[in-house]
């Protein structure tokens, strides 16, 4: 199966993670890059305003793939506004995607991820994960928001989370 990893990161850590599965699977990789720097501030005002940065992706077809394979935060519950001019970009020529994030995790988890993920794309995912962060960390005392921010994974962490994630699509691909 001809697979591409696309991802976003802010801090690195879903970088990480995306360049791994892309080794692990013999996938293509490409990263949604932003001309400008982005702050807390910008994250917040774009989730409020449903504003869509202005990103760049090195990509023109996606046609060519049999799996697209989203790798990026979750911001407030949300998927990380870069991918949302990304999804309008790439969307109507995805056939099958799947979306993996590692996002901080100290609220829980994100549970209307799936439905924002077919609002924006016009289909379900063939997979969807929903990675935290704050499960790489002791549990006692419970991490906090800036726990979760400042933590960058460790090789270890990427081994597992790639490990986590390949298993799973491994077994939707032997389900289909």
């Amino acid at each position: 199966m001809k697979t591409i990893a696309i991802s976003y990161s802010l801090t690195g850590n879903n970088q990480d993670l995306a360049a791994s599965l892309a080794t692990t699977l013999g996938a293509d990789h490409v990263r949604i890059t932003e001309p400008r720097s982005r702050t807390k501030t910008t994250i917040a005002l774009d989730i409020m305003f449903r504003r869509k940065p202005k990103i760049v992706v090195p990509l023109e077809k996606t046609e060519e793939y049999d799996l697209v394979l989203f790798v990026g935060p979750v911001w407030m519950g949300q998927i990380a506004t870069p991918f949302r001019a990304c999804f309008e970009q790439l969307g109507p020529k995805i056939d099958r995607y799947a979306f993996i994030s590692l996002s901080g995790g100290a609220d829980g988890p994100n549970p209307k991820l799936a439905d924002e993920l077919v609002r924006r794309l016009g289909k379900e995912p063939v997979c969807l994960l929903d990675l935290h962060v704050a499960n790489l960390l002791p549990s006692e005392p419970a991490p906090t928001r800036d726990d979760t921010m400042a933590y960058r994974i460790t090789e270890r962490d990427v081994r597992h989370l790639t490990d986590t994630a390949v298993e799973t699509l491994h077994k939707i691909a032997k389900g289909s």
